[in-house]
């Protein structure tokens, strides 16, 4: 019998209109846990090569983690995941919020959508009663108003939602998918790809729990993080929440600004936490059985910007992105952004990220008043930002490009564009600075997903003994500094992200401290498995592998594992002014990474050992792994 797993899934024909059940046995679980596991599993097994992302035979996978669902903390989270629109590869992205419980309660672990509707239809799951039913009076409507009007039809105001929105709809490649109006799966242009199949979304009410194997020990563990969370790392969050970093990254020389040229922002003051905390937070929200509460809810009602709290509030990476990043120092105008990227599904990061790329090319001559309809198009126009966006989501004047990306975008332009889209394998980076934090470079450099903040390794907290701590139980035994990209730089970064790369797939939030060893405790609670810390770090490491094994398939090299140039230009001002790494020292380092990995650096692909050791086999014969 499975524990904290239900042993099946959803198999959704959107062409057919056919509905199936997919059985995943016992050894199924336990191999691929939940998460990446699962998506990498059915995008290697069933999309061939070269599949068009916005065709019909794209793959999109809805799956859960066997934390998902469980009355504690990080109970909430699921990961979506198909072939990325926007970078070509491996997509992934995960939400917290309260879809992802709802979804395990209603009986599923996972939901595979294929085909394309001829109209626009949504999945309506009700424990086990599932069906199709039509979209197209949804079709264009703003997150929140689909909410509404999907609850109001079928009568239930606990129905949980995800849907992309009406930039999803079109094809905008930065679109994300979201959940509840506040809740984004924001990376990858997972939003374009169910645009692309006439798919709004997943409406999901369940009334069940999966049982587990120890449940006074699960419901034991529940009540030690939510009595002794302050006493952990968590208690940042549950104070000063994401915001705090825009003060924290400004005083490490790090805040990207204007477009990464710079890592100090004179205007930080004025989107700072606190400030926001003071001026426009009105309450604090939390997910699914998460007594963090890390969410901050906005309000703002005035001449300029109406800012309604049912979209929730900017985080650290949309204060960067649509603040710093472009140099708009307007707290409410980046409130207001958030708002329209949030009702329209749109990726906060992406947006902001390659809307700083189109001011600087505007300022540096790349691209003119003609081209961008006569918007006066630089840093610091808060006015030309929101309209930018509103552009993308129309796929409209200039910001129908914006809408490609920043690196189609910059190809589009041509000239020397391609210099300042600050993106990896067509993804934007978020808002952390490699400068400041050698290690995340490379982090940052070879995941499967394009630039990921998520699950890199943020090598700046682990120069004392104490910020290596939760690190020890993986074999890291000493700090190194921020600015160190040696071999046991290497090791570390190796260990550190596979353990972050396990939130992905067992459905913890990586906000919750739990230790490694409180983690294989819960799981072994959860699902009867005699887990232990080295089988999460190798089911993740087995995930992460068969993700960039997929890329590998799509030609995906070493060279596309570079960092952006950008980096290896020093910071002006700040506390690490002058200092950066040559391009030179990142190849040394990367490929002392590759080694360390496991991968083949003249193909980019693991290498049939690697896939051996981690017991898949069948992937080497699927990309020829040499």
């Amino acid at each position: 019998m499975s524990y904290g797993h239900w042993g099946k899934g959803l198999r959704v024909n959107l062409t057919t209109g056919e509905i199936s059940t997919e059985p995943l046995d016992d050894l199924f679980l336990r191999r691929y846990f939940g998460g990446w596991g699962f998506i990498s599993y059915y995008l290697l097994k069933e999309l061939p090569a070269g599949v068009d992302p916005l065709g019909p035979d794209n793959l999109l996978v809805y799956a859960t983690g066997p934390l998902t669902g469980q009355p504690l903390a990080g109970g909430g989270r699921h990961m979506i995941g198909a072939k990325s629109p926007l970078t070509g590869g491996y997509a992934a992205s995960e939400a917290g919020g309260f879809f992802g419980a709802e979804l395990k309660r209603a009986g599923w672990d996972l939901i595979l959508i294929e085909g394309k509707s001829p109209e626009p239809v949504y999945l309506w799951i009700k424990d086990d009663q599932v069906e199709l039913r039509p979209a197209t009076h949804l079709w264009g409507l703003e997150t929140a108003d689909v909410q509404e009007q999907i609850r109001e039809e079928l009568g239930d105001r606990a129905i949980r939602v995800s849907q992309c929105g009406p930039a999803g709809e079109r094809l905008v490649r930065i679109a994300n998918v979201m959940h509840d109006a506040t809740r984004a799966a924001g990376r990858t242009g997972l939003g374009a790809v169910m645009g692309s199949k006439n798919f709004k979304g997943v409406a999901v009410r369940g009334s069940q729990r999966p049982e587990t194997a120890d449940p006074d020990t699960v419901r034991e563990m529940g009540r030690w993080f939510r009595d002794h969370f302050e006493e952990t790392n968590s208690l940042v969050f549950a104070t000063v929440g994401t915001p705090r970093m825009v003060r924290v990254n400004n005083e490490a020389g790090g805040l990207p600004t204007r477009n990464f040229q710079q890592g100090v922002f004179d205007g930080f003051e004025a989107i700072a936490g606190d400030t926001m905390n003071d001026k426009i937070v009105m309450e604090r929200d939390t997910c699914y059985g998460c007594p963090v509460r890390c969410k901050w809810v906005v309000k703002v009602d005035n001449e300029r910007f109406q800012v309604d709290p049912k979209y929730g509030g900017p985080e650290y990476e949309t204060l960067g992105a649509l603040g710093a990043c472009t140099g708009v120092s307007d707290l409410e105008a980046v409130a207001y952004g958030n708002q329209l990227c949030n009702a329209n599904g749109l990726d906060t990061i992406g947006t902001g990220v390659t809307i700083a790329f189109a001011m600087e090319c505007f300022e540096r001559g790349l691209i003119s008043l003609e081209e961008t309809g006569g918007i006066d198009l630089r840093f610091g126009n808060a006015d030309a930002m929101i309209t930018m966006i509103q552009q993308i989501v129309a796929r409209e004047g200039f910001g129908k490009l914006l809408g490609e990306g920043s690196k189609r975008a910059a190809e589009a332009i041509g000239g020397d564009a391609l210099q300042y889209a600050i993106q990896i394998k067509g993804q934007e980076v978020a808002m952390h600075d490699p400068r400041v934090k050698y290690a995340h470079g490379i982090g940052i450099a070879t995941s499967p997903t394009g630039a990921d903040h998520v699950h890199s390794i943020h090598d700046s907290g682990y120069q004392t003994d104490g910020g290596i701590h939760e690190l020890k139980p993986l074999g890291v035994l000493e700090p190194l500094p921020f600015d160190d990209l040696s071999t046991a730089k290497m090791q570390m970064t190796r260990r550190a992200l596979l353990w972050r790369v396990q939130n992905n797939l067992t459905g913890l939030c990586g906000f919750l401290a739990w230790t490694p060893q409180q983690l294989s405790d819960l799981l072994t609670a959860i699902t009867g498995w005699n887990t232990s810390v080295m089988e999460i770090f190798t089911a993740a490491e087995r995930a992460y592998n068969m993700a960039k094994a997929f890329n590998a398939r799509e030609g995906f090299g070493f060279e596309d594992d570079m960092i952006h140039p950008r980096f290896t230009e020093a910071l002006p001002e700040g506390a690490v002014a002058g200092k950066t790494f040559t391009m030179d020292e990142f190849r040394t380092a990367l490929e002392t990474y590759y080694r360390l990995m496991g991968w083949d650096q003249a193909s980019g692909a693991p290498t049939r050992s690697k896939l051996e050791d981690l017991d898949v086999a069948w992937v080497a014969d699927e990309i020829d792994a040499p």
